[in-house]
């Protein structure tokens, strides 16, 4: 355990940053996979990727994901919503 005030504050706001990652990474998932499911069953339309980005994005403007991984996930799931929209 922190002995010194500072050591002790940094612990307290470790915790408060931890909390607020868990929770965006679990929203960011959630919206992936819904996304992912309905790309694959073909029910994918503008309104879910544009829902899914914003989420994308907030993540990764709140320091939860890098932002060239926010890139990459919304590549992949416009090349996987064009794949599937062409068959």
């Amino acid at each position: 355990m922190a002995n010194i005030r500072s050591a002790e504050k940094q612990r307290r706001q470790a915790e408060t940053a931890k909390t607020r990652n868990r929770a965006g990474m679990s929203k960011l998932r959630t919206q992936l996979k819904k996304t992912k499911s309905a790309i694959e069953s073909g029910e994918a339309n503008d309104e879910l990727l544009s829902t899914s980005f914003s989420v994308i994005d907030k993540a990764a403007k709140k320091k939860v994901i890098k932002t060239n991984t926010a890139d990459r996930y919304k590549s992949r799931l416009t090349a996987a919503a064009k794949k599937s929209a062409a068959k």
